[in-house]
């Protein structure tokens, strides 16, 4: 048995958090192997076979491989693909290109989720700016996540990040979600909205922050293979995620490999600033 609130979410024990936090790492790791990986004439398929390799290794499962059939260790969204693109061989990545790479892992009936945008080879400015604009606004997203504090917080820094920053595309359908002995758990959690809603934010509440920013309109389709998600415009999209835990002490950024701790430095800087 696993303690919920009245909401249905999940509260984990500090014991608990710990098994997430391993969990975390692998897939921290995994990712940042995948980002020193990239380089122009890869496959997205090559990617994979690095990421299974890796989350194996560690002991742990790739948690997407067979999730509601998906047939691979990672999401690999490249270009115009917003999310859940599937690894193949049938093209090489392009200097310019860029890749979001979505991983997750089981260890010890845990689940870690994460994902990064990563430019191929050099990359055109506004697409370092997107990829720039979606971090930032993850982050700001996450630092939202204080104890007392409302879920819709989430989503509403998330966006008005974004707004400040130009005429960008947030994709109202896709969000993050509640992580733990599932890797998708409720409540949804939105990119948009108005702060001071939904349920109130509690230690030991686990949740994955995603935003995905689109350079032009946020309308999106789903392909025939049932899985990837592309832009209707064709123009580029960039995604960034980490699970991540409520606690008295702030954020616990479960899938960064220092816990979110030089990001929530810089943050408090610009506040002070």
């Amino acid at each position: 048995m696993f303690k919920k609130n009245r909401h249905g979410i999940q509260i984990k024990t500090p014991e608990q958090l710990e098994k997430m936090r391993a969990a975390g790492l692998v897939v921290g790791r995994t990712l940042q192997l995948l980002k020193e990986s990239v380089q122009p004439g890869m496959t997205p398929l090559d990617l994979d076979a690095i990421a299974e390799k890796a989350i194996r290794d560690e002991g742990a499962i790739p948690s997407f491989k067979g999730y509601q059939g998906f047939p691979a260790t990672i999401c690999a969204s490249v270009n115009d693909e917003v999310v859940h693109g599937i690894p193949s061989d049938r093209r090489k990545l392009r200097e310019g290109d860029i890749i979001s790479i979505d991983c997750g892992a089981i260890l010890d009936g845990w689940h870690g989720d994460s994902a990064v945008t990563v430019p191929v080879g050099e990359v055109a400015p506004e697409l370092t700016e997107l990829m720039r604009v979606t971090e930032e606004a993850m982050w700001r997203g996450i630092a939202a996540l204080k104890v007392g504090g409302h879920l819709s917080d989430v989503g509403h820094e998330v966006e008005k990040y974004v707004r400040s920053q130009g005429r960008y595309g947030i994709p109202q359908e896709y969000g993050g979600h509640g992580i733990g002995t599932e890797m998708h758990m409720d409540p949804w959690v939105a990119n948009h909205g108005k702060p001071g809603r939904g349920p109130k934010l509690e230690a030991g509440m686990c949740f994955a922050v995603e935003p995905m920013v689109n350079l032009g309109t946020a309308r999106t389709k789903v392909l025939a293979d049932d899985w990837t998600v592309v832009t209707v415009d064709g123009k580029y999209s960039a995604h960034f995620e980490h699970s991540v835990a409520v606690t008295h002490n702030g954020p616990w950024v479960l899938t960064a490999l220092d816990g979110g701790k030089e990001r929530f430095a810089d943050l408090l800087g610009e506040s002070a600033g």
